[in-house]
């Protein structure tokens, strides 16, 4: 199976330059937990906020809600490809210990595959392999 078949394709994205309000703002209108960060004009992924990085890289440290996205990204996440097989994404998730994974095609952010999707598509992967996945990704940081 491939990754276009289960993703959320145009999902929603801010830039380094918006506010962590913003961003906040995004997740809660889009009901996600995590946003591509792209390069204003050419939609190139530079990174990923979710609600836990707002929380533990915002909150935790005192920062407000007019810090820049910059400040709480991560940086150079893992993305795949709308054509890649659904057993890349698998990969990435585990090795990157991430439940989400920008799709890119041309350069240009296309949509997000998270372990949920994996879990909702049947044919995507057996619940055995969801399983582990789960586990893998749960492991204490590396």
């Amino acid at each position: 199976m491939k990754v276009r078949e289960i993703m959320t394709e145009n999902p929603a994205c801010c830039t380094p330059e918006q506010t962590v309000r913003e961003a906040a703002r995004l997740m809660a209108q889009n009901d996600c937990g995590s946003i591509p960060v792209v390069e204003e004009g050419s939609r190139g992924v530079v990174g990923v906020v979710t609600d836990r990085d707002l929380a533990i890289r915002v909150l935790a440290e005192g920062r407000g809600p007019d810090t820049p996205v910059s400040q709480a990204m991560t940086a150079d996440p893992a993305c795949c490809g709308p054509d890649d097989d659904v057993e890349r994404v698998e990969r990435l998730m585990a090795e990157r210990q991430v439940r989400r994974v920008p799709v890119v095609e041309g350069g240009r952010v296309v949509g997000m595959v998270a372990q949920a999707d994996l879990a909702l598509h049947p044919h995507a992967v057996s619940d055995e392999e969801v399983g582990q996945l789960v586990e893998e990704i749960s492991q204490p940081s590396r």
